[in-house]
């Protein structure tokens, strides 16, 4: 989507300097409070979240999730499974998408946030239930995909969190 619509997509680092893990309990609080400031600064009035995570395995038949993922978004429910990536025919790999509402608080988001900013999980995407813009949290920041003045404010408000490479990386 960022390379369709450049204009709606903007990256934030989650750590100054783009330090990519935290590394200390005052980093994930500084992780986290950029996570919940973009979040916050997105939908303020949005109470609850869809929560969509991901699991990929060889496997067209999705299986049970992995316990990490269990415990932080308990009530998920499979939404969709397809192949991943067909570019090896000897290698399929199935991608397997669950869905849940979460609320936007810190006690619901921030156990996954945690798992997704130490690389136990990926391809989390958070969005209001308008679905008028995306979240897509990883480790190192975070992907917004929202209209343009939403995301030309954010950059705004937020430059010194941008990342400085041109492909967003």
């Amino acid at each position: 989507m960022r390379h369709v619509h450049p204009d709606r997509w903007v990256r934030f680092h989650s750590l100054p300097g783009s330090k990519r893990y935290p590394e200390s309990d005052d980093e994930y609080a500084i992780m986290l409070d950029r996570h919940h400031t973009v979040l916050n600064e997105l939908g303020p009035s949005d109470p609850e979240l869809y929560v969509v995570t991901r699991e990929w395995n060889g496997d067209a038949e999705y299986i049970a999730r992995m316990p990490q993922l269990r415990q932080v978004d308990p009530d998920a429910r499979h939404w969709g499974s397809h192949v991943h990536d067909d570019d090896f025919p000897d290698y399929i790999v199935y991608e397997h998408e669950y869905v849940s509402v979460r609320p936007r608080t810190r006690q619901a988001l921030d156990p996954l946030l945690r798992l997704v900013a130490d690389e136990v999980i990926a391809g989390v995407t958070l969005a209001p239930l308008d679905l008028r813009w995306l979240y897509h949290p990883y480790d190192g920041g975070g992907d917004v995909f929202a209209p343009s003045a939403s995301v030309a404010a954010l950059k705004a408000a937020h430059s010194d969190w941008l990342s400085t490479h041109p492909s967003g990386m």
